[in-house]
């Protein structure tokens, strides 16, 4: 295939053929969306009306997350399989708009101590060492073989993929398994946070990171002038205004809608938008209806952990904005008429999603968060192990790949009319 470049920058980075043009979105399925519609209004005003204004705003921020991530289809495990297996860069570069952003928006609120419901903003800083390492790892490899990852996995399931489900169970099984053998990983060997704005202050420590992300997408986009690789495909969607709620954002832009309700959250909460740690809690939860005691575990003994599960799980930060991204991904899905519920998995890809799922578990939780509370919140909060985890998860990835051909699961070649 010949090479298609640029005219001039900032044209589109070279690819081996001309990107598909999308299809059609197809109609609303006004039934499954009068359905996600009558959840989430109901929601919203039951969790208000017990659990006050905060946690409601929490509760709609994640509707909002859900609806960008799938309007954009955001993703960061696709970004990176495209990245390591044919260097299409893409998605990376999508990456370092919403990590810019964000640290923008975080510089701003945690430099102001600006926060709303009496929170004060935080960041996400985690401790360097081999938790760190050999969680990111595992997540690395857990999301290539679960096929997505812990954003990813939520919106998914709210947009009808069915398999995901898997992913989903084994992503809470691992989360428990965690909690099970935290006697015997809480004192592996680490260094303290590092964070950028202890040296040079926060306006210092967003202009390094700045500067390492715009360093990162010219090196996106070498790699990908390089290996010139297939285009990436394109999602169904409407024309015109209808795009907007009907149809498929450009990345540019899901990823500053996703920084602005990150930042959202942060103002609400006094902390980074996270995934994991409800992941932990629900499994928790299941286990106590079959009439096991998790809170006599080392790890729901903790303060932090153990007021977690103490509490409703509707007042839960983190279960709130999982549970508005699953349906508001579901609003947007049946909105632009894509929402399916395939009947029929295949075995091996439903066990190897289970695996994928509980090695994300354990790796999200070894290393403090996954990639949103670990990268995105790390790198974007000026720290150095939101670098580490995105190298190390990077390298996950590429193990990864091989070994979704040990499963017999697909991984995009240089062949390819699209990756």
């Amino acid at each position: 295939m010949t090479s298609v470049a640029p005219s001039r920058w900032p044209a589109p980075a070279p690819t081996c053929a001309v990107p598909p043009a999308p299809e059609t979105a197809g109609r609303t399925q006004w039934l499954p969306l009068a359905i996600y519609l009558l959840l989430a209004a109901g929601l919203v005003g039951f969790v208000g009306i017990q659990h006050g204004a905060k946690a409601a705003v929490l509760l709609l921020l994640g509707l909002g997350l859900g609806l960008a991530l799938f309007h954009s289809r955001f993703g960061f495990t696709s970004a990176w399989r495209q990245l390591v297996a044919v260097g299409n860069g893409e998605g990376l570069r999508a990456h370092t708009v919403l990590l810019g952003a964000t640290a923008t928006v975080f510089a701003l609120l945690i430099g102001t101590g600006t926060g709303l419901f009496g929170s004060t903003p935080e960041p996400s800083a985690g401790t360097l060492g081999v938790g760190l390492l050999l969680g990111a790892f595992l997540f690395g490899i857990g999301m290539q073989l679960g096929g997505a990852c812990a954003s990813g996995t939520l919106f998914a399931v709210g947009s009808g993929q069915n398999t995901i489900l898997f992913t989903l169970f084994g992503f809470i099984a691992g989360s428990v398994i965690f909690t099970a053998i935290y006697p015997w990983v809480a004192d592996l060997p680490a260094l303290p946070p590092i964070l950028l704005s202890d040296s040079v202050g926060w306006f210092g420590s967003w202009v390094v990171t700045i500067a390492a992300l715009l360093a990162v997408y010219v090196l996106a986009r070498l790699v990908q002038a390089r290996r010139n690789p297939p285009p990436t495909g394109r999602p169904p969607t409407a024309r015109g205004l209808a795009r907007i709620v009907r149809g498929a954002w450009p990345l540019w832009v899901g990823a500053l809608v996703l920084a602005l309700l990150g930042g959202g959250v942060m103002l609400v909460s006094g902390g980074a938008w996270g995934v994991t740690s409800g992941f932990a809690l629900w499994g928790a939860r299941v286990l106590q209806l079959f009439g096991l005691q998790p809170e006599t575990w080392q790890y729901w003994q903790q303060a932090g952990p153990a007021k977690q599960l103490a509490g409703p799980i509707l007042a839960d930060k983190t279960s709130l904005t999982n549970l508005g991204i699953i349906l508001g991904a579901g609003v947007a899905a049946t909105a632009g008429g894509v929402w399916v519920f395939r009947q029929r998995i295949q075995w091996n890809v439903a066990l190897v999603s289970i695996l994928g799922g509980v090695l994300m578990g354990i790796g999200a939780r070894l290393a403090s968060g996954c990639n949103i509370g670990a990268y995105l919140a790390g790198i974007a909060s000026g720290s150095v192990s939101g670098w580490v985890w995105g190298l190390v998860a990077l390298a996950g990835t590429w193990v990864g790949l091989r070994a979704r051909g040990w499963f017999g699961l697909s991984v995009p070649k240089p062949s390819d009319s699209v990756c």
